[in-house]
């Protein structure tokens, strides 16, 4: 019997006025978001599980075979670990319907903001892996970004 190495931090360090960028990637790198469709699909379950837990998005980024997320809290009780996951769960139920061969990859990548990071810095590297994986030239010309909460404009 193989016991897995707990590597997640304590579901506490997830609740609250916190910033954390999250990546989740598709098992075996299945290019799954490269349709618009699939894209706005998760973007609404996504809506819906920050909205439930009191989470802000400050960006949202689709990559072919992964997703990066940067979110914070709103309030004392909204909880990011349990929005991510809930997201997970709920398209995981859609592949299973629609894409039976495509699956999200166990658990995911997170960091935990401090708080004098850069914020601009974290939002500017999400928005450059289309250019470091060559999809595109500059950042704005890539299809599967945005917030749900701000205007990128007004970030950067």
């Amino acid at each position: 019997m193989v016991i897995e190495k707990k590597h997640r931090l304590n579901r506490d360090r997830y609740i609250g006025h916190i910033r954390v960028s999250f990546t989740l990637c598709i098992k075996g790198r299945s290019k799954i978001f490269i349709e618009s469709n699939i894209v706005d699909i998760f973007n609404n379950i996504l809506k819906y599980e920050l909205e439930k837990q009191r989470v802000s998005n400050w960006i949202y980024l689709y990559m072919p075979d992964h997703l990066h997320l940067i979110l914070e809290g709103k309030e004392e009780s909204s909880d990011l670990w349990r929005s991510v996951v809930s997201f997970k769960q709920k398209t995981g139920y859609w592949l299973s319907k629609n894409k039976t061969a495509i699956r999200w990859q166990k658990d995911f990548y997170d960091y935990i903001h401090r708080k004098d990071d850069d914020l601009k810095k974290h939002i500017r590297y999400v928005l450059e892996n289309p250019i470091r994986k060559k999809i595109v030239v500059n950042w704005d010309e890539y299809k599967f970004k945005g917030s749900l909460d701000y205007k990128l404009s007004d970030i950067i």
